[in-house]
């Protein structure tokens, strides 16, 4: 596996495979890799000659100087678990790398797509994820990029920004990768203990019966009840929010149109860690 530090070492490696008209497919990460992160790999492997994954934690999409501190970052285990998986490229640069400049302006008309749920928990943070993925699929020029669904209005907003940019890139949303127990693997869990972990499946529990709500067309109202009051009868878990959408638009949903797709989405803390799921409902 290459691993490239600087844009400039990045752009000249992929002047030849793309001469050659090779596939070339973006993993972008930020780190702390899991099964979850090694599928998306595999799912690029499957579609393209070459597979780039970066890894950067990117200081502009979080709203919480402390949040940013302590997210995990081990590069050696990650570095180890690219290459068993066989992963051609890692882009790994320093914040300084992508940000030359520390007074950088950017905004990007997302519409109410960065303004609901996630948007208006954490003001900003879709602005930094879009200004972050432009800079790497300006560099990478990438055919294929390969998102995970499991942050689902994230897949969302960068379908947006590529259809903003007018981008001649493939968006691959990759199913979410789940413990035999149901519990959506993520790099935040490993902040929990055991027992938080154990409580954490309330979540894939809940979102289980809210499908097969959804899919016996009991009334949204009542399927949000349903869910709010298991959230409530599990013992230290904090709903921060639960709703159904339509996928694409992410607006709470009033009622069902045929034709049309819906996710359940939850967040809730869970012993000060920040866990977020869904599922969808009609796939």
């Amino acid at each position: 596996m290459e691993i490239f530090k600087t844009q400039k070492e990045l752009r000249n490696y992929l002047e030849k495979p793309r001469a050659e008209h090779k596939k070339i497919a973006l993993v972008p990460t930020m780190g702390a890799l899991h099964e979850g992160h090694l599928s998306l790999i595999q799912q690029a492997q499957q579609r393209a000659d070459i597979v780039v994954c970066s890894i950067f934690v990117n200081p502009t999409q979080f709203n919480d100087p402390k949040d940013l501190e302590k997210y995990p970052r081990p590069i050696e285990q990650d570095i180890d678990l690219l290459q068993k998986q066989g992963c051609d490229v890692l882009f790994l640069p320093t914040v300084e790398e992508m940000y030359p400049d520390p007074e950088e302006q950017w905004h990007i008309d997302l519409g109410r797509l960065d303004q609901i749920w996630e948007g208006a928990q954490r003001p900003g943070h879709f602005q930094g994820v879009t200004q972050i993925v432009y800079k790497l699929f300006t560099l990478v020029n990438p055919d294929i990029a390969c998102f995970g669904q499991k942050d689902f209005q994230q897949v969302m907003v960068i379908q947006r920004l590529i259809e903003i940019k007018n981008l001649n890139i493939q968006l691959v949303i990759c199913p979410i990768i789940r413990s035999e127990e149901g519990l959506a693997l993520s790099s935040r869990n490993t902040r929990l203990s055991e027992q938080g972990k154990k409580k954490a499946l309330i979540l894939y529990r809940t979102l289980s019966a809210v499908k097969q709500a959804f899919q016996e067309n009991i009334a949204l109202d009542k399927i949000q009840q349903l869910a709010e009051n298991m959230i409530a009868a599990e013992r230290d878990v904090d709903l921060e929010y639960f709703a159904i959408s339509e996928t694409r638009t992410l607006e709470r949903a009033d009622s069902i149109e045929p034709g049309k797709q819906y996710v359940a989405h939850i967040v809730a803390w869970i012993e000060g860690v920040r866990l977020i799921d869904n599922m969808l409902l009609n796939d």
